[in-house]
């Protein structure tokens, strides 16, 4: 069959526009008056995709009022220098119940950036947002932590509060992309899709620092959950390498199984029968040292955040130096294979990781400004739920600020 592609092209929703700054190339959003001056609490706003995330907010919609939540008052000031007059910072404890509910007690979105979500009991930030009726967005990359939030749902309904989990870019766009390649599918095919796969590439650590190597290291302590043929399955963490070709500018990289959320929130949302998910990185030798942890610590080692935080510490000074030279450059691809014997894929690549997370979440906070964003607790691909995504605004966000590379193809 032919390959094609499909580019999607600016969609007004109602309420909402893009339109495009005539000096900086930044895309403007263009709120409703209601909300156009909301104030968004980010929290981790000092870290590296918090600090993204604000600094993309402010750009897109610079009325916005943006609260940094964070530890350490020097780098919160820090940021709120570079974000301008319309940001301030506020000292906050996501681990104390007090210190979280003064923080969105006049706040209209908090964005949970404060990771890792790894190993975490208790959805603390989404519970204090139900408590103080304020509107919630996560970046959240645990499985557990993501079902946990999930269930949740019916007490958002209740207090008419709209909430996002496992709103980034993997998961996130990943998960938009998947189900917009469903959609295709079942709207165009007359086979049902069968076989989902994602799989991600990062240069080092994508230049998101401490955290993503904690969630790494975390994540390598966690059987990985797939699906096949509708069974769940549970595999060893970084196995199954695949050689993936991520295109242009990347090509073929390897990629190994890892228990990420939009496994289990693709099937059981978008009814795909066999769902998995890998990820690698580079320079290679970071994934042999990766494979190397997963066979040499014990389980009962990489489940426990505290010694976890340890190595991380011990590693950061060389993950930094090598950061330095192998840069940020990021991709994703999604395939679905269906019954029919009809294949396609989705591509993102990106030149700055840390750049296009907080494009992205940025994108699905902008999605519940908007004000179309369903009550309740949703994963991105419930895109009935969320207008903003739906319409396809949300793409053309992330198209014309990140110069970004996205297309659907046929195989």
């Amino acid at each position: 069959m032919a390959p094609s592609l499909l580019h999607f092209k600016t969609a007004a929703v109602a309420g909402a526009s893009v339109t495009a700054a005539e000096n900086d190339n930044v895309s403007r959003v263009q709120l409703p008056e209601k909300t156009r001056n909301s104030r968004v609490l980010v929290l981790g706003g000092t870290g590296r995709v918090g600090g993204s995330t604000a600094t993309a907010l402010s750009k897109f919609s610079p009325d916005l009022r943006i609260v940094v939540g964070g530890r350490k008052r020097e780098k919160g000031e820090a940021m709120v220098a570079k974000l301008g007059k319309n940001s301030e910072f506020v000292e906050v404890n996501i681990d104390n119940e007090d210190s979280l509910e003064a923080a969105l007690s006049d706040v209209d979105l908090v964005v949970h950036a404060a990771g890792p979500f790894q190993q975490a009991e208790k959805c603390t930030v989404l519970e204090a947002a139900l408590e103080t009726k304020t509107a919630y967005l996560d970046v959240c990359d645990d499985t557990s932590y993501a079902i946990r939030a999930k269930s949740f749902k019916d007490r958002a309904v209740d207090a008419n509060i709209p909430a996002i989990t496992t709103g980034g870019i993997y998961p996130g766009v990943s998960n938009v992309m998947a189900a917009e390649l469903v959609r295709a599918a079942r709207s165009e095919s007359k086979g049902e899709p069968e076989r989902l796969r994602f799989s991600y590439y990062t240069a080092g650590t994508g230049g998101a620092g401490p955290t993503i190597l904690a969630t790494s290291f975390l994540l390598l302590g966690e059987e990985v959950v797939a699906y096949n043929k509708g069974q769940k399955i549970k595999l060893k963490p970084f196995t199954g390498m695949l050689n993936v070709d991520f295109g242009k500018g990347i090509g073929k990289r390897d990629v190994y199984l890892l228990n990420l959320p939009e496994v289990w929130s693709a099937h059981e949302v978008l009814e795909v029968p066999t769902v998995s998910a890998r990820f690698g990185t580079a320079p290679f030798f970071w994934n042999w040292g990766m494979e190397a942890m997963t066979n040499l610590l014990p389980v009962e080692f990489l489940r426990d955040r505290s010694k976890v935080q340890e190595l991380v510490q011990l590693f950061d000074p060389l993950v930094r130096a090598v950061d330095g030279i192998a840069g940020e450059r990021m991709s994703m691809r999604v395939d679905l294979e269906c019954s029919d014997g009809r294949s396609t894929l989705a591509l993102f690549s990106h030149r700055r990781l840390s750049v296009s997370v907080g494009t992205a979440t940025a994108a699905f906070a902008l999605a519940i400004l908007e004000g179309s964003t369903h009550p309740g607790v949703w994963f991105p691909e419930e895109v009935h739920k969320i207008a903003f995504i739906r319409d396809s605004l949300y793409l053309n966000v992330i198209d014309l600020t990140s110069q970004c590379f996205y297309s659907l193809r046929e195989l």
